[in-house]
């Protein structure tokens, strides 16, 4: 999402836009390894030195509360965040934790057992790799 669409919709959702939150949602933007809080909160506070962890986190959870970013899955461990609203699956290295997106019509088409589509309604599929990256193998 660039910059122009990421304001539009801060203020569709009264969410005012600050330096602050425009440089977290550009650090979380140009950032391929789905950091974590913390990760966002060390990069952001080279350029905003008095930004508290809480604030960080806080406009994470406002900027996905409103569809600007999404969660990764837990992955045991603190919660990471994305902007890639593409369909697309994550490959998780249990080494490293490093987490990489890749695509797959595959998975995409993964057909929902009965007994789920008779409980729920799925909105989403996401499928979730784990193994060893080639750098840790």
């Amino acid at each position: 999402m660039s910059k122009d669409l990421f304001i539009k919709k801060c203020a569709e959702h009264g969410l005012k836009v600050t330096p602050q939150r425009v440089r977290i949602y550009e650090e979380l933007r140009r950032s391929f390894d789905h950091p974590s809080a913390d990760m966002l909160y060390q990069r952001v506070r080279k350029d905003f030195p008095h930004i508290s962890f809480d604030t960080v986190y806080r406009t994470l959870l406002s900027f996905s509360e409103i569809g600007i970013i999404h969660p990764v899955e837990g992955y045991h461990e603190q919660k990471r965040f994305e902007t890639n609203a593409e369909p697309h699956h994550h490959f998780y290295c249990i080494k490293c934790r490093k987490i990489m997106d890749f695509m797959s019509e595959a998975y995409n088409s993964i057909m929902i057992p009965k007994e789920i589509q008779q409980q729920c309604t799925v909105l989403t599929k996401k499928v979730v790799l784990e193994g060893v990256c080639k750098e840790c193998r």
